[in-house]
């Protein structure tokens, strides 16, 4: 069902409506009135509630750069997208919206309740950065397929998921296959999952997750070692010697030679090329060993420049705030 906007024309979040949203929600009292002689920054603004406002698009919040809370439920957004520098929302409520797919929220890796209760979204995916997961609503959308959830298997701190409401609900399984595929959970759809039904749902399900288990782990092995190696090039590439450390760099001179082929065709050529790859890849070795070496040098160097650096600066300040005393207090007198 489309919400408001097919009859009441949608809402653009604007510096007016922004401004509106901060002073009501700010201080009271004194406090408050003060806020609105002087103003209040938006980037010094830790809730914003922007409910019940027929917004079609999330745009402009880019300001709010301290924001934690963030209230966009009951409005027509379409779309999550505008979130990418609220990399400090801890609180995110998109409920009672139009979105059909979760996207847009990579950079919120601080997010530890999410709702997205009421929308129209078919599969759970694009969360992966989410790992401060805690509470997760996403009851009342149009997950099909049990297979699904298993997606929240990465979330290691989820404790609280609400499905109720979408068609997996209806399977006859699903009481007994969350539990089992989503072991840390202690609430589902606003229950307490109690011991018993997690036996109950480990022991249905045994053969089926510890298979899943046994992928999990083969693949995260697989993704460990990529970043092992992505992040040894890393450090090979800023000190200026990467792929000298063995053979890589002449097998890809060879390899990208055209008239390498034919030269290993002659008569007493491969040999002689065997004992020119070992020689060329002992030089590489030392140039390699030499590089990272003097890498390490220049970088405890720059860690002993910057700390000198900083107890200079230090001290100058405390000079110059010693300068200013002595200078008001012989004006005093």
């Amino acid at each position: 069902m489309n919400r408001l906007y097919k009859t009441i024309a949608p809402s653009v979040i604007d510096d007016e409506m922004l401004e509106e949203a901060v002073k009501k929600q700010g201080p009271s009292g004194r406090a408050g009135q003060i806020a609105q002689l002087e103003g209040i920054d938006f980037k010094d603004v830790h809730n914003l509630q922007l409910d019940y406002r027929n917004i079609l698009k999330i745009d402009n919040l880019w300001r709010f750069k301290s924001l934690t809370k963030l209230q966009l439920d009951n409005n027509v957004i379409e779309k999550i997208e505008g979130l990418k520098t609220l990399t400090n929302l801890v609180w995110l409520d998109l409920s009672f919206n139009n979105i059909e797919m979760i996207e847009g929220v990579d950079e919120l890796v601080k997010l530890e309740d999410l709702s997205l209760y009421s929308n129209r979204i078919t599969n759970l995916e694009n969360m992966n950065s989410l790992v401060n997961l805690q509470i997760f609503s996403i009851g009342k959308n149009h997950i099909s397929k049990l297979e699904t959830i298993i997606y929240l298997r990465r979330f290691k701190r989820l404790r609280t998921v609400n499905l109720a409401g979408n068609p997996i609900c209806e399977n006859e399984r699903y009481s007994m296959y969350i539990p089992a595929y989503l072991p840390n959970l202690m609430y589902l759809d606003f229950r307490l999952i109690d011991k018993t039904t997690k036996e109950m749902a480990l022991e249905m399900h045994r053969s089926a997750v510890a298979n899943l288990v046994y992928q999990e782990d083969v693949t995260f092995k697989k993704h460990e070692r990529i970043r092992l190696q992505e992040e040894e090039l890393a450090l090979h590439k800023a000190a200026y010697v990467e792929y000298l450390n063995g053979p890589g760099l002449f097998n890809t001179m060879i390899s990208e030679d055209p008239e390498a082929p034919k030269l290993l065709m002659l008569p007493g050529v491969p040999e002689f090329v065997e004992i020119y790859k070992s020689e060329f890849t002992n030089i590489c070795q030392k140039l390699f060993d030499y590089g990272l070496k003097g890498f390490n040098m220049r970088e405890t160097e720059l860690e002993h420049f910057l700390e000198c650096l900083g107890e200079a600066i230090e001290d100058n300040q405390q000079k110059g705030v010693k300068a200013i005393k002595e200078f008001e207090e012989k004006n005093k007198e």
